[in-house]
């Protein structure tokens, strides 16, 4: 009975984990292109150089620091909610996301060897991905319904109105 009314929450909880992955996995590749074409590829050569000097320990301080950076933004985002700007609220949360991600991406891309020397570090980055093939397996049935329904296949009543209303469409658009 508990497992079932949790359900919810823990399909909530891998969308929530998938959407921050799925930024992760789109960022990253955005922050490769803006590191070749802007001067940032020297900054990635001397970032990585300083840091094959640098202890796992303190890597991971270089690692977390940008984030730590980042929160008063995420602060400012809060305060506007709270004052009632919503554009301007939702603009610096999404823009603070944005540039946490791909800030953290760069960070990551330089640091992982050295923060994978470290087994807790090793053992939590696994258990991470783990956690995001859980939660796509989790929430992959759903999309598929979702996708089922959308394109109305499937015996529900849901994908049996959609058909309707697609036929119903196909033929006013060939009466015109």
């Amino acid at each position: 009975m508990l497992r079932r009314l949790l359900q919810p929450f823990w399909v909530l909880l891998a969308i929530i984990f998938l959407i921050e992955a799925w930024l992760w996995d789109h960022l990253e590749p955005i922050v490769a292109r803006i590191v070749a074409a802007i001067p940032l590829r020297r900054l990635k050569h001397w970032l990585a150089a300083r840091i094959e000097t640098l202890s796992p320990a303190l890597t991971l301080i270089v690692f977390i620091v940008p984030v730590l950076l980042l929160f008063p933004l995420k602060l400012l985002g809060m305060w506007l909610l709270m004052h009632h700007q919503w554009k301007l609220a939702l603009g610096t949360i999404v823009f603070g996301k944005m540039v946490g991600v791909g800030i953290t991406a760069f960070i990551f891309d330089v640091t992982r060897n050295k923060l994978l020397q470290m087994a807790w570090f090793a053992w939590l980055y696994e258990a991470v991905l783990a956690l995001r093939m859980k939660a796509a397996a989790l929430v992959d049935p759903i999309k598929q319904r979702i996708r089922d329904i959308i394109g109305g296949n499937g015996d529900g009543w849901s994908a049996r109105v959609l058909r309707l209303i697609m036929r119903f469409r196909r033929s006013v658009q060939q009466a015109r």
